[in-house]
């Protein structure tokens, strides 16, 4: 069975669940960004097998998530790191995780915290609007299409 190529299709989520759509893809990026970034931390952390981890990173590396650099040359040895479009992608894990902490944390609370930098106070990520910066929900907005929708119907396709 081949798996639908969400990459070509004329939508951002979809082109987006291209990249880290796969279930372990997410967590990779999350233990990288945390600084679990060697190949047997992360494998000993998440207890995904070896050939699944390495294919994972294999196609983040590819997508430009993460870079692989040598930490030691005898015997080699390298570690993963985020990359700038990697450290964006974090961005959407902090939303999930918000999502995760309000619905599924259960009574008790969230497993982890996340300290602003700018005002060291612990917070959670709230979508803002970037032109007013006013809080932004789903029903906050109409979702019209884009200069890249090309007239191509689809998911989430309006009109």
């Amino acid at each position: 069975m081949q798996r639908t190529q969400f990459g070509d299709m004329a939508c951002s989520i979809a082109r987006t669940l291209d990249v880290i759509g796969e279930p372990w893809s997410p967590l990779i990026l999350r233990d990288v960004y945390v600084g679990i970034n060697r190949f047997d931390q992360l494998q000993s952390d998440l207890g995904i097998s070896r050939k699944v981890l390495t294919q994972r990173l294999a196609w983040l590396v590819d997508q430009g998530i993460m870079a692989r650099r040598e930490y030691s040359s005898r015997p080699p040895r390298h570690e993963y790191v985020l990359t700038a479009k990697g450290l964006e992608l974090c961005d959407l894990l902090l939303v999930m995780a918000r999502w995760g902490d309000r619905w599924t944390a259960g009574e008790a609370g969230p497993p982890v915290l996340y300290r602003h930098h700018a005002c060291g106070e612990i917070g959670h990520v709230e979508p803002h609007c970037s032109a007013c910066g006013k809080p932004m929900h789903a029903t906050d907005v109409d979702v019209l299409p884009g200069p890249g929708a090309g007239g191509v119907r689809g998911p989430g396709a309006t009109g």
